[in-house]
């Protein structure tokens, strides 16, 4: 790894189960290196977050590539009281 990146601590434990690894790269040094850098985004599951005189101006970050299935992904949203598909002849009064 050359001796323009620097590792960025990972936040306390606490805060994420799986924290990724942080590279910080000033912008010039992105700007050579980006190819190189996206690959190792991509294959190691690194962030890169990029500076310019000293400010984060921008993360890269790996691609959200699982999207969730159309089929069930509400499971677990919706709550129910008593019996769905009976009848509520209460309701109704007389009518029913």
């Amino acid at each position: 790894m050359p001796s323009a990146f620097r590792t960025v601590p990972s936040p306390a434990p606490s805060t994420s189960l799986e924290s990724p690894q942080v590279i910080e790269v000033k912008a010039g040094v992105f700007k050579d290196t980006c190819l190189q850098l996206l690959d190792q985004v991509h294959d190691e599951a690194i962030e890169v977050v990029v500076t310019k005189r000293g400010e984060v101006v921008a993360k890269v970050v790996p691609a959200d590539t699982h999207l969730p299935s159309a089929f069930g992904f509400m499971r677990g949203t919706v709550l129910t009281q008593g019996g769905v598909v009976l009848p509520d002849f209460e309701a109704w009064g007389e009518l029913g």
